[in-house]
């Protein structure tokens, strides 16, 4: 027999019954009924009930033992009675008779329980990680998450893309965010710096002709924590294709993502491929948000001209200086009491706005609220027909300079999704989000800047960019999101040298600060680049919707505090002297920085 066991704790069946079986584990809980003591074992695979009864020589010393204390025990296979045997747990037709014990690791007193589900607090938990990976929710989500990884390796190769690593230690380049450098200790004064993302290797890659490449990527990045989005590093299915359109690269991840989220989504249906492609002004518009959550059904629309002239002077006169008003429909609103009104306009206030404003449709014909009492019939009924609300629904109304209205109305859009109890928690709903503007306006400067990412090939390519005003000019931009989160953004790339010249010129870039800032990828577009373009999907945000987890520090292993922080190792920490000395080091922390 093996030393430690025969079979792990999640396989036995009653097809073992009357078997000499051996198990090791870790003590998940005891429960002492005077004459019997039941231990659940818990190891990787499981759960098994594990019995000694008080004649057994071994009952004392099993009594003994702390939770979370690793044994091994050694029995036979027995059928539990009819009124013990427990339908949620795989095992739970059977039992093992415990017949000897071996104690393999003594545990102390544990500063979380492992068996509970109790809040033990964020500093806790990451302090004893270790422990808080024991849980079984949270080691679950771990497994999915490997698996997850598995399978969109497997989908990708299967696609014909190439596994390749790109450099950890490379050269620092302006991509948005802090990246995290590395001193060089033989080169004296100079750095190196972490990946952002691979976007220049993987585009060299192409330029040397690869084709299909792909990795599961980590990036750093030296930017604050959120819940989407884990300070310090992350991972992400980088992958980039040589002579395709933006559709050939939809065409390609599509039945990826689509099929990993079939195979790990359970019940919950997922939006089959082609996915919906919407413009980016239609976004805003309609969702307020370029990270649209489609399982919500409302649809913002644009009234301004129906207060445009109105009796309604508020948003008369903003209309008439450049306001828009933007109509949310809440589908039967019109019948919640006047306290859902009330609270929502509170609300409003709390996030800085006057109010919000109302207009209920309680009946066909029939409109109330502050604002319809200022409108005419025939605007109330543009109205309905404009914003599609129907006899029992109402509309909110945001008024505001277009940027202002279109994001604000998008999370009032979000909100009464929740409040109204519209949002269907059953899908996974992916679109796909393309005609980004390639610049945008920067109001305090009154500077022309990228929007979003500069290598991105406009459209129509030189003469858009020789002969448009450029902020009408749009790029081969796209993200890919699902269910409000965006899982990547992506680009055909700007392969042409003169293009990218002329795009960084109206950003106010010269070409020599170009050609010295991307050198590399520059010096490479002029020996003959193919067209070429990819996305980089999240694998810890496609994990977090997997497991239906509202925080990506639930399927990361090890994750950092938000305030990049990893508890367990103490990182980050000091160095020592001399090995300052040894990196040409000199440490001097800002005085209203010290003690932090």
């Amino acid at each position: 027999m093996h030393a430690y066991r025969t079979h792990n704790c999640g396989v036995l069946r009653r097809a073992e019954i009357g078997q000499q079986v051996r198990l090791s584990g870790w003590i998940h809980r005891k429960r002492d009924h005077g004459q019997l003591l039941f231990v659940d074992l818990r190891d990787h695979y499981g759960l098994t009930q594990c019995v000694a009864d008080v004649s057994n020589p071994i009952f004392k010393e099993l009594e003994a033992i702390r939770p979370e204390s690793v044994i091994t025990v050694t029995g036979r296979v027995v059928e539990r009675t009819a009124e013990t045997v427990n339908p949620k747990l795989p095992t739970g037709e059977i039992e093992v008779a415990v017949e000897t014990l071996a104690l393999l690791s003594h545990a102390e007193v544990t500063p979380l329980q492992v068996a509970g589900e109790e809040d033990a607090g964020e500093e806790t938990r990451l302090t004893y990680r270790f422990l808080d990976l024991r849980r079984q929710r949270l080691h679950n989500n771990i497994v999915l998450r490997s698996q997850l990884i598995a399978s969109i390796r497997h989908r990708m190769i299967e696609s014909g893309f190439l596994e390749m690593q790109t450099p950890i230690l490379t050269a620092d380049s302006p991509e948005g965010a802090r990246a995290y450098v590395v001193p060089s200790r033989v080169h004296p004064g100079t750095f190196y710096a972490l990946p952002q993302a691979p976007q220049m290797f993987k585009q060299l890659l192409m330029i040397a002709g690869f084709d299909r490449y792909f990795q599961i990527a980590p990036c750093f990045r030296d930017e604050d924590g959120r819940a989407d989005r884990s300070p310090g590093e992350f991972y992400q299915l980088d992958f980039e294709m040589s002579f395709v359109t933006q559709e050939d690269v939809f065409a390609a991840i599509e039945p990826v993502l689509a099929g990993v989220f079939e195979e790990f989504a359970g019940a919950r249906q997922v939006s089959p491929p082609p996915f919906p492609r919407i413009a980016f002004d239609e976004a805003m518009l309609k969702y307020g948000s370029d990270k649209p959550d489609l399982r919500n059904p409302i649809e913002i629309a644009d009234v301004s001209e129906v207060f445009a002239g109105s009796g309604f002077a508020v948003f008369a006169e903003l209309v008439e200086r450049g306001s828009v008003v933007r109509a949310i429909p809440a589908p039967g609103a019109a019948r919640r009491p006047r306290s859902f009104f009330d609270k929502l306009n509170s609300w409003a206030q709390s996030e800085g706005k006057a109010g919000l404003g109302y207009i209920a449709f309680p009946e066909a014909g029939g409109a109330k609220g502050p604002i319809a009492k200022n409108l005419d019939r025939e605007r109330l009924v543009r109205l309905q027909e404009i914003s599609g609300a129907k006899a029992g629904d109402a509309i909110f109304f945001v008024c505001d300079a277009p940027k202002l209205a279109a994001a604000f109305a998008g999370t009032v859009r979000s909100r009464l999704g929740e409040d109204l109890d519209l949002i269907d928690r059953n899908r996974f709903a992916f679109c796909w989000i393309v005609d980004f503007p390639l610049y945008e306006l920067n109001e305090d400067t009154g500077q022309i800047e990228f929007s979003h990412n500069p290598f991105s090939m406009p459209q129509g390519g030189m003469e858009a960019l020789a002969t448009q005003d450029p902020l009408t000019v749009k790029a081969y931009q796209y993200d890919i999101v699902c269910n409000g989160v965006e899982l990547s953004s992506g680009a055909i790339r700007n392969h042409l040298p003169d293009v990218m010249i002329k795009a960084f010129e109206i950003a106010g870039y010269g070409a020599d600060e170009v050609e010295a800032r991307f050198a590399g990828l520059f010096k490479a577009l002029r020996f003959g680049a193919p067209p070429h373009g990819g996305s980089a999907p999240g694998i810890d945000r496609i994990a977090m919707l997997l497991a239906d987890e509202p925080n990506l520090r639930e399927i990361v292993a090890f994750p950092m505090n938000q305030r990049a922080e990893d508890l367990l190792m103490g990182a980050p920490a000091e160095l020592a002297p001399e090995r300052l000395r040894e990196l040409h080091l000199d440490v001097r922390i800002p005085p209203k920085m010290a003690g932090i």
